[in-house]
């Protein structure tokens, strides 16, 4: 996760400082998502990306923050060392993996690893 150490404190301090982020439409999604932050409503994104790559090992080459059916969601692309490109969806208040997708190195669709957490339908 050489990337990821790069990337890791400049998406902590954007998070907390208010820079803009992907996958937050506009200064008041921001701001929600800062105070959920602060509420204790999302885990930060440290803990989540350790968590991810535990069971995910690879570069991530993207990460955002949106609300979901309700819900805090980190979505995450990482790249994997055999080329497979992953979009993992976690619950960010708890860290929970509630969806995989992957494309292989040749930008076919691999199977619908997708994971339902409690709360799908």
């Amino acid at each position: 996760m050489i990337l990821a150490r790069f990337l890791l404190p400049p998406l902590c301090v954007a998070l907390l400082s208010g820079a803009p982020m992907a996958g937050l439409a506009d200064d008041g999604d921001h701001d929600r998502a800062r105070q959920a932050l602060r509420a204790g409503e999302v885990l930060p994104l440290p803990k989540i990306l350790q968590r991810v790559d535990a069971e995910f090992p690879g570069e991530v080459i993207e990460v955002e923050l949106e609300r979901h059916r309700g819900r805090w969601v980190y979505e995450i692309k990482t790249l994997r060392g055999d080329g497979t490109l992953l979009k993992l969806l976690v619950d960010a208040g708890d860290g929970r993996i509630l969806g995989v997708r992957g494309r292989d190195g040749d930008g076919s669709r691999e199977g619908g690893n997708r994971r339902r957490g409690r709360d799908d339908n």
